[in-house]
């Protein structure tokens, strides 16, 4: 009988606790078999509404549903027993009011059993947060490039290049986290900006092409693992699954159409006679 046991679940004060630690270990999932995977060597576990792109074949986020999220949260939380699983709420389900915002996250955990939700926005999602977090739901932000303004920033821009931008993305962070954010995502923020932030910051900071100062950092697996039609440069692939998967099929599909599968052992024989000829 092993004598391993199962490690406990990531709490929100241990990702906390982490500041200036040992750097915060982070990836998407959206189905069991892939958190069942990650989950041993991950701290965290984002639910992002890029399943819109990545599985759904969305051109960006916007169509994503709270149903959507909902499903690929449950399917996460089966496959995951140790990291902590956030959810992303999607475009239009927490914008409206902190009432709102509150009844589609707390509909999020009751359902899915994740431990927290994450929202995109800086100052202005100040309010919102501080009613979740009273609440009793933790919030993860995310401020600098946000996909979900997509349509209104003319597309995906790297923010802080140009140091006048940087006043406003420093007031966004510090804007959650004091209103009770327990860490916040940095995404498309210049290398020394990010570095800024971090450590002015109380909580962690999570980064996803910013950088290695960062407190953690996060990628989508299926970008790293190569499986992505066209990665963002800041992504690094630790893996050509893409090519592998379609040489396989490959040669899945040149075997059928050569009767070479399936072979002897890949079928069921009668049992107590001998082969039946087919005439």
């Amino acid at each position: 009988m092993s004598s391993h046991k199962p490690l406990k679940r990531m709490t929100v004060p241990k990702i906390i606790e982490r500041k200036s630690g040992d750097p915060i270990v982070c990836l998407t999932a959206y189905t069991a078999p892939m958190a069942r995977l990650m989950d041993p060597h991950v701290d965290l576990i984002l639910v992002g509404d890029s399943v819109g792109m990545v599985l759904h074949g969305m051109d960006n986020t916007l169509g994503v549903t709270l149903e959507h999220m909902i499903m690929h949260g449950q399917a996460v939380m089966r496959g995951a027993q140790h990291a902590l699983v956030v959810v992303d709420m999607p475009f239009g389900s927490y914008e409206e009011s902190a009432e709102q915002a509150f009844r589609n996250a707390a509909r999020v955990m009751q359902e899915t059993g994740c431990t927290a939700v994450k929202m995109e926005g800086g100052a202005r999602l100040a309010e919102t947060v501080s009613y979740l977090t009273d609440r009793g739901i933790p919030v993860m932000a995310h401020v600098g490039l946000l996909p979900q303004s997509v349509n209104a920033k003319g597309g995906y821009r790297i923010v802080g290049r140009d140091q006048s931008e940087w006043p406003s993305i420093e007031a966004d962070a510090q804007a959650v986290a004091d209103a009770g954010a327990f860490a916040v995502v940095l995404e498309g923020v210049a290398e020394p900006l990010a570095e800024k932030i971090t450590k002015s910051l109380p909580i962690p900071t999570i980064g996803i092409g910013a950088s290695n100062q960062c407190d953690g950092q996060i990628l989508v697996t299926e970008d790293m693992l190569g499986m992505a039609e066209r990665a963002p440069s800041f992504v690094k692939e630790y893996a050509d699954l893409g090519g592998s998967i379609e040489t396989a099929i490959r040669a899945y599909a040149g075997e059928v159409k050569s009767r070479v599968f399936p072979g002897a052992s890949h079928v069921y024989s009668m049992k107590g006679v001998a082969k039946l000829k087919v005439s």
